[in-house]
């Protein structure tokens, strides 16, 4: 089922003009985010008033929809909790449905700084990326926000046998600070790997030919809300995440094409 069409606004001359010219959506998945979710929205629309929001609500038991609807999001409420591949593959379904040229993803809890979204989209503005990611280790500067130890040593040896998967070196595999042309969103939009996705999705988009970049930036700490990554859950996310990824090597396809569902 279609979602009715929203409208963008006008963008003010401060915008990039390439922005201006385009369709452009801002994807936000958010669980259990109130606090920190009006802020993020408010920043989005500090780095561009004619950027729509949408987000998308997996089933938050808080005031999450409230905020975010109060704050002047469009929000998307799923009834129950689908998880974040299915909150993101959500936004894209709707970003892919209502013919959108862009879109970008920034999370609900706070750590990705909308402000830098421009460095984000440039390589997709100029043509020269599908998707482009923004990357906490790309450029080897401290960083804001640091994970616990056992998080960063996973994120780097799952970049590292990603990148030997590719073909091409990647930095930062869990990062979902993100913008995307029309042909990732198709791609997301079709199909999108579930529970924790974004290292799947990257080999997933090589598989399938788009061209991925990474940006370096900075992230911040949560502004509210929990993670639900623990130690124990890291090591569990580890060993479920790889055999997926060797698993999904040996599929003929990765996602369904277009017009065989």
């Amino acid at each position: 089922m279609r979602v009715s069409e929203t409208v963008a606004t006008a963008a003010p001359p401060t915008v990039d003009a390439r922005l201006r010219e385009i369709r452009r959506v801002a994807i936000v998945p958010a669980l259990n985010e109130e606090h920190s979710i009006g802020r993020v929205i408010d920043e989005l629309r500090a780095f561009d008033p004619g950027l729509d929001v949408v987000v998308v609500d997996d089933g938050s038991v808080d005031g999450t929809s409230r905020a975010a609807a109060a704050a002047g999001a469009r929000v998307l409420r799923l009834p129950f909790n689908l998880g974040i591949g299915g909150a993101v593959q959500t936004g894209f379904r709707f970003a892919f449905e209502q013919d959108y040229d862009v879109a970008v993803r920034v999370d609900g809890d706070g750590q990705h700084d909308p402000a830098q979204l421009g460095r984000v989209l440039e390589p997709v503005l100029r043509g020269d990326a599908d998707i482009v990611v923004g990357s906490r280790f790309a450029s080897g500067l401290p960083s804001g926000y640091r994970s616990s130890r056992s998080r960063r040593i996973g994120i780097r040896l799952l970049a590292a046998i990603v990148s030997r998967i590719v073909g091409q070196r990647v930095t930062d595999t869990t990062s979902g600070f993100q913008a995307l042309n029309r042909e990732g969103i198709a791609l997301f939009a079709r199909d999108y790997p579930h529970d924790y996705p974004e290292v799947e999705a990257t080999v997933m988009v090589f598989r399938h030919r788009l061209r991925l970049l990474e940006v370096p930036v900075e992230m911040r700490e949560r502004g509210g809300g929990r993670s639900s990554i623990t130690a124990l859950r890291s090591i569990y996310y580890m060993v479920k995440v790889l055999l997926a990824i060797f698993v999904g090597l040996f599929r003929r396809d990765v996602v369904p094409r277009e017009g065989s569902e």
